[in-house]
């Protein structure tokens, strides 16, 4: 053998060698930016909701990524205010993430559209896709509807048709609260649309409107509640403006029924408490219940792992549906890309966290996924933050079911 062919074979056997010996380097993960309110006055909420994605995002890294490549949240801390929130939406732009997720409030959501908006058309090199899980303004996807702009969660319009469907004919007097800010507004007016709709036989006894997460005593509102002679308060307060109301009713023995739009979310079931048995009804995209109800037992495998980590309850199925949108529009599009993953993603067909099906709908980016109506309840196999009462399904409305009107003219860019 020549000198020239055994430095060959050296070369040849030392790359073999190295190969063997060197471990292959792992695909960049893809980062999503999530702004959430992780301090301050929606604290709880904000850390319930960050466990609860990242438990979505486990799932689907656990199954290999996304074209093997896994999924990394990135969070930043919005301090519940839309300035905090553009900040954040600066800090992604700046990281070069291709995602933004965020869950709410409206407010911040009407923010960020408009940002996300601004910066696509200036930049169309530096693009970001928002994906939002818990702004439920139905302008959000009506007259502010945005080709950049996906919600997972149902509008408050959907969630106050389903909630005055629930209330039972025997209610005829009905006292409405809500907070004064853009998702409150929405859930006033679309409730007494409602109402007056489905229900022209019940009487609306009182209405307030109150500044978001600034009353600390709710008592003066129990008082003119119980004066009003009401039968049901019905609510799409959330946070600790629905905590402490629904405490300070339970605490005074007000005798009325409590429908809302999210009593379920964190504190909520604690401040209800006992007292709050088969009196309470909340509106939900998931809760953990559902696996027995549907006897299934990959939802069973769900909700026991969560529970497992968590010392809370999974009741966030629109975070879940939006992590799953988010993976299999990546799959689809083969690209982070922002025009090729919103294009993607206009018309993606999902599997929801109870099993069911759930399809963007492109015309205002609305995803229609099915939705629970459920009762606060002793007979059930799992409790909500360790009360002994949880989430009972009272009704079922399919996606198919859900679907609203809208008044969307969408803008789509060229490329």
């Amino acid at each position: 053998m020549s000198t020239l062919a055994r430095w060959a074979l050296s070369i040849v056997w030392i790359a073999a060698v190295t190969a063997l010996v060197t471990p292959t380097r792992a695909a960049d993960p893809i980062k999503i930016g999530y702004s959430e309110a992780l301090s301050g006055t929606f604290a709880q909420v904000g850390d319930q909701g960050i466990k609860s994605i990242q438990y979505a995002i486990d799932g689907v890294n656990a199954r290999g990524g996304v074209h093997g490549r896994q999924l990394e949240l990135v969070p930043f801390d919005n301090k519940a205010q839309p300035s905090e929130a553009l900040i954040t939406l600066q800090k992604m732009l700046d990281e070069n993430l291709p995602i933004l997720l965020n869950c709410g409030p409206s407010n911040i959501a009407s923010a960020l559209i408009a940002a996300v908006d601004k910066n696509n058309e200036r930049n169309p090199d530096h693009r970001i896709v928002y994906v939002n899980c818990g702004g439920l303004a139905p302008e959000l996807t009506n007259e502010q509807c945005s080709f950049w702009h996906f919600r997972s969660s149902a509008h408050a319009g959907m969630q106050a048709e389903i909630m005055v469907r629930a209330i039972p004919k025997s209610i005829t007097r009905i006292y409405l609260i809500n907070q004064d800010y853009l998702f409150g507004q929405s859930a006033q007016r679309d409730l007494k649309l409602y109402l007056a709709k489905l229900r022209p036989d019940a009487q609306l006894v009182g209405e307030e409107m109150i500044p978001l997460g600034k009353v600390k005593d709710f008592s003066s509102y129990v008082t003119k509640i119980k004066s009003s002679g009401a039968q049901a308060l019905v609510t799409g307060n959330w946070g600790p403006d629905l905590t402490l109301l629904i405490k300070a009713g339970m605490d005074s023995g007000l005798p009325i029924e409590y429908y809302t739009m999210l009593g379920h979310l964190a504190g909520t079931p604690t401040a209800i408490g006992a007292g709050g048995d088969n009196r309470v009804h909340s509106v939900l995209s998931f809760h953990e219940n559902v696996a027995t109800e549907v006897n299934d037992p990959k939802v069973t495998a769900f909700v026991e792992g969560f529970r497992a980590k968590n010392d809370f309850d999974y009741i966030f199925g629109d975070r879940y549906a939006a992590v799953e949108m988010i993976a299999e529009a990546i799959k689809k599009a083969g690209t982070t890309d922002a025009m090729k993953l919103a294009s993607a993603m206009e018309s993606i067909t999902i599997t929801d966290a109870a099993g069911q099906r759930a399809t963007m709908r492109p015309e205002d980016h609305q995803l229609l996924m099915t939705y629970y109506g459920a009762v606060f309840s002793k007979d059930v196999k799992y409790d909500s933050e360790k009360t002994g009462l949880g989430w009972k399904t009272s009704a079922i409305v399919k996606a198919a079911d859900l679907g609203q009107p809208t008044s969307c003219k969408m803008k789509r860019p060229s490329s």
